[in-house]
């Protein structure tokens, strides 16, 4: 009983952290490691990924007219665009898949861990801040996805590909790329939700083919609770966005992410002065 409390928080630190530019995966290691559920690590590393597809079901939900090029209440024109912003988000997904494939393992074992998470958050949180005070009062070029370029795609590609070592923020790090050249905060939140269906969608499979899918029933039903947990939160975390960058920027986040990690280094030092 207590282990499925442990992987319902989880669900909520995984729908909440997912769309919000604060890491998720940073999150879920950090909060895996306080919970410590009684779960093998190997399991663990691929639950803190696969939990993500309840979170991208919640995209999926919420836009499914938007991202339906066979709509039948869409003009043909309609659908066209809807093919090119597909072709726009695949595009943008190249740069982490090549790398995620060549250098998955490496990554994992070189960067799954607390402090590494904690140097990411907070040099995306300066990144953030510097970013929308450099934007301050200029309006964006790009107001609409239709207006991304190939080499912007490409650009905000690369940002995706840096969000690969944990505690960066996939969101976080799309975001901030798009913001540089001159994208909305709207167009550039709502890309990074569509630009996340083939990505984790990929991750999610690399890992349970790496995991073997050789499941016990009761990791089975832990992995579909977390699931389902992060597609419900996902859907309030997602319309809560998409209304506060209406009116907000995205320092407020910035400053989060270096409070947070300041404090995992400072925990992190404590521990090794402890022994």
């Amino acid at each position: 009983m207590l282990d499925v409390l442990k992987v319902i928080i989880l669900g909520i630190v995984e729908g909440i952290t997912e769309w919000l530019p604060v890491s998720s995966t940073g999150h879920l290691i950090l909060v895996g490691d306080l919970l410590s559920p009684g779960m093998s690590d190997e399991f663990m590393e691929m639950f803190n990924v696969v939990i993500q597809l309840g979170a991208i079901m919640a995209v999926v939900v919420l836009y499914f007219h938007k991202l339906n090029p066979f709509s039948p209440k869409k003009t043909e024109r309609q659908k066209m665009l809807t093919w090119q912003m597909w072709i726009k988000v695949l595009i943008a997904s190249v740069p982490a898949a090549v790398i995620g494939l060549l250098f998955n393992d490496v990554l994992d074992r070189l960067f799954y861990k607390p402090l590494p998470v904690a140097i990411m958050l907070i040099v995306y949180g300066i990144l953030f801040i510097i970013v929308e005070n450099r934007n301050a009062g200029k309006k964006p070029s790009v107001t609409k996805i239709s207006q991304l370029s190939i080499q912007m795609l490409l650009w905000i590609g690369f940002f995706q590909m840096l969000a690969l070592i944990p505690g960066t923020s996939r969101s976080g790090a799309t975001i901030v790329g798009a913001l540089i050249i001159g994208v909305s905060r709207e167009v550039a939140a709502e890309f990074t939700l569509f630009l996340a269906i083939p990505v984790m969608f990929g991750a999610s499979l690399l890992k349970l083919i790496g995991f073997g899918f050789s499941f016990t029933g009761g990791e089975l039903g832990y992995l579909l609770l977390g699931c389902v947990v992060s597609f419900v939160v996902s859907v309030v975390a997602i319309k809560f966005l998409m209304g506060y960058i209406k009116q907000h920027d995205f320092k407020v986040f910035g400053y989060y992410r270096i409070v947070l990690g300041g404090l995992i280094i400072v925990v992190a030092l404590i521990q090794l002065a402890l022994g």
